[in-house]
């Protein structure tokens, strides 16, 4: 089963965006689609294979950081090709 999964990693600290970088860094050396905008980053694939990957890298994260929010979005289906029709 496919899913797409949107990410919103927010660092509760001045230097928030070294975090926010190795984190995206990690998830896109996956092998999975990762896609990233100014808000969020978007990891589509193979259920178990994105969760195993969310799993270790959430875990490695919030490790590493004192006070952090994770928002996250899941979605039934690989959502990578989506273009508006409107």
């Amino acid at each position: 089963m496919k899913i797409s999964v949107e990410l919103t990693l927010t660092p509760l600290q001045n230097d928030f965006e070294p975090p926010i970088i190795d984190f995206i860094k990690r998830l896109r050396a996956s092998g999975l689609t990762v896609l990233e905008n100014p808000l969020s980053t978007q990891v589509f694939g193979d259920y178990d294979k994105v969760m195993v990957l969310l799993q270790k890298e959430i875990k490695e994260t919030f490790g590493a950081l004192d006070h952090v929010v994770l928002a996250m979005k899941m979605v039934k289906s690989d959502r990578s090709g989506y273009e508006p029709h409107f």
